[in-house]
């Protein structure tokens, strides 16, 4: 044998036992591992890592860790900068009016209606994403939203003046014409926008505030029943195609396996977050008045016609079918 034969011989003995080097993703999402969208994110990349034998690999970046928020992750996932991310619609109104449909006030009041209308509006948030290098694997739900303070919301007058943090526009106009002070900011801001007295109250989920223990700033929770709007993993397009088609079939098998996890969190989240807020000393007052609830509902309604005439027919379709179901 000569040395040419037997080094060709080794190096390729050598390339047969190196081991596969796994494919890594870097997933990005701005709320804390504890909330619900954290929990998902969490299953998610442990079942991906099962289902591929560890052939894929999800780091999950909780708390806004790599620098970006739900508004930044549109652009770095189609552009390739993550692979993935872990993103509120509400922050994608301004690059399409369909990923407001989740967060309409007071348009899906039960977790059945909210997954209803996810499904039916779920061809048109693939489409958006698809025109934009990236895929839906999954979204899931926040626990209605409802309004932290200093002292509970039980009337419109309460409302008058106050600073409040929205978080897109149909939450802004609705508490302007509520009669409310609204700033729109985002999730990983609040806090600090908090303690400096900013803001006085803060539009969110239940589980939101419980992830950041919002106790320590803030004394009641009154659940108003806003709006239950959803969040969404999603995937560069370039990084799905450098799976092989097991991966992928295996990948979408977690993603379907995550949406139901996260789906399934809905239904206790609420009452043990109300139990965690009592816990830490707050007042958590979990019905409204009538009166109340329908002046909201009122306030909400010129942005909910304006969106349906601004989006097209592609709201009036979704809407004629929510409607007839």
């Amino acid at each position: 044998m000569t040395f040419k034969t037997l080094f060709a011989t080794v190096a390729g003995l050598g390339l047969a036992a190196a081991p596969a080097i796994a494919t890594t993703w870097d997933l990005s999402s701005e709320y804390p591992a504890g909330s619900l969208q954290g929990q998902t994110a969490d299953f998610f990349a442990k079942a991906v890592a099962e289902k591929t034998g560890g052939d894929v690999e999800v780091t999950v970046h909780h708390g806004a860790a790599l620098g970006y928020k739900s508004v930044d992750h549109f652009d770095a996932v189609g552009d390739g900068a993550l692979q993935a991310a872990s993103s509120a619609f509400v922050f994608w109104t301004g690059i399409d009016p369909i990923f407001q449909l989740s967060s309409l006030p007071f348009l899906a009041p039960t977790t059945e209606d909210v997954h209803d209308l996810y499904e039916l509006a779920k061809p048109e948030y693939k489409k958006v994403l698809e025109d934009n290098n990236q895929m839906l694997l999954l979204a899931t739900p926040w626990p209605s939203s409802g309004l932290w303070g200093n002292t509970a919301f039980t009337s419109i007058a309460d409302l008058e003046g106050v600073k409040v943090r929205t978080y897109d526009v149909a939450s802004t106009e609705t508490m302007k014409n509520a009669g409310a002070f609204p700033i729109q900011i985002s999730w990983a801001d609040v806090p600090a926008q908090l303690s400096t007295n900013a803001i006085d109250a803060v539009l969110t989920s239940p589980n939101g505030g419980v992830g950041v223990q919002m106790w320590e700033l803030q004394s009641n929770f009154t659940n108003v029943n806003y709006a239950s709007s959803l969040q969404a993993i999603h995937l560069n397009l370039d990084a799905w195609d450098d799976l092989t088609e097991e991966q992928q079939t295996a990948v979408m098998e977690a993603a379907a396996e995550a949406e139901d996890f996260g789906w399934g969190l809905l239904a206790e989240a609420t009452a043990k977050d109300f139990d965690t807020m009592r816990e830490n000393g707050m007042t958590v007052t979990e019905e409204i008045s009538a009166e109340f609830s329908q002046a909201l509902t009122d306030a909400a309604r010129p942005f909910i016609n304006q969106w349906i005439a601004d989006t097209g027919e592609r709201a009036q379709s979704i809407m004629d079918a929510y409607k007839s179901r």
